[in-house]
Parts: structure tokens; sequence; C-alpha cells
């Protein structure tokens, strides 16, 4: 379980720093606008990345695939 998120967690890493990358190269060889499109296409996918690791969390959570543990105190 924890390697799922730990690929999706990755996976939301990769299109930030894709997004970040198509930032600093706007305008290059590929024109003005392009570029701008391929930058909100890689923030979209970031979003949408985050939203599907939350609820999939949600999901094994209700399925009991994972069982919160809390904060130890004292003791």
């Amino acid at each position: 379980m924890s390697w799922i998120i730990a690929v999706a967690l990755l996976g939301i890493l990769a299109a930030l720093a894709t997004a970040g990358l198509f930032m600093l190269r706007r305008g290059g060889e590929e024109g003005e606008g392009h570029g701008n499109k391929r930058m909100a296409r890689a923030l979209a996918a970031r979003v949408a990345l985050s939203v599907a690791l939350f609820l999939f969390i949600l999901f094994a959570y209700w399925m009991g695939w994972i069982t919160p543990t809390g904060v130890p105190l004292g003791r």
C-alpha cells in the first residue's frame, strides 16, 4: 500500500517539475502559446493526480486497508 502512495507522490512531483521547466523555457523554439499550454496541462495533471491520491486514500481507509495509528502520547 505504501509503495502506491510513494509512486503517486513521485508522479505529482514530476508533474510539478515538468510544469516548472515549461514555465522557465516559455517562448523558446515552440512559440509563446504552445509552451503555456504544455505548462497548464502539466499543472492540470498534477491537480488530477493529487485529487486521485486523496480519493484513493479515503477509499483505502473505507475498505479497511489502512488504519489510523494516532500519535502516541507520553509513557
